[in-house]
């Protein structure tokens, strides 16, 4: 079932999450749908957040940014992953700028600074635990999703002045006042 993406604005997006265990009710339902309402609005990461689960809990399927034909590495194009309460360090101080967007806040992208290299151990829908490395972009599509289960907003991230300067758009995105493609559920509406 495709759900409604929460808009910027909504309060759950700005709260930290709470760790679930396995017999959390209807999981495996929870991440089909999560799943379902990713793809219908073509995006590459979901946190629960965003539909209005205050839970650790994301999704990322990053491949299409690697639909490029000259992409041979398998593991970056089937990179299709739940991530159950997470948990993150960062393995290096080097950081890389990309311009991100987000399914809560549509049509505003802005240039992001996040590290290049971390670990993170977490738990896949089965509950079995895993810690792996990852770099480059897929380790920005997991700190924006992680971001997300603790209450961080892309936009939590850009300079004073260039909040002001797209505050206009941010207020017109939580009042509803946008065209979008996939159902979303606005805070002020």
């Amino acid at each position: 079932m495709i759900l409604p993406i929460l808009s910027y604005g909504n309060s759950i997006l700005k709260n930290k999450s709470l760790e679930i265990d396995s017999s959390y009710p209807n999981l495996d339902i929870l991440i089909n749908n999560m799943w379902e309402t990713m793809y219908n609005a073509e995006g590459v990461g979901l946190a629960a957040p965003q539909i209005g689960k205050q839970i650790r809990l994301f999704i990322i399927d990053a491949a299409p940014f690697f639909d490029e034909p000259d992409i041979n590495d398998f593991e970056l194009k089937n990179m299709k992953r739940v991530f159950i309460n997470p948990s993150i360090k960062l393995l290096d101080d080097k950081t890389c700028s990309f311009n991100e967007g987000c399914l809560s806040i549509p049509d505003i992208r802005e240039d992001i600074e996040r590290q290049d290299l971390i670990k993170i151990d977490f738990f896949d829908e089965k509950f079995n635990s895993h810690s792996l490395k990852f770099n480059g972009i897929l380790a920005r599509v997991i700190l924006h999703e992680y971001d997300h289960i603790d209450g961080i907003l892309f936009t939590d991230k850009i300079s004073k002045f260039k909040r002001t300067l797209i505050q206009k758009k941010l207020n017109k995105i939580s009042s509803g006042n946008i065209d979008v493609k996939y159902p979303m559920k606005f805070s002020k509406k």
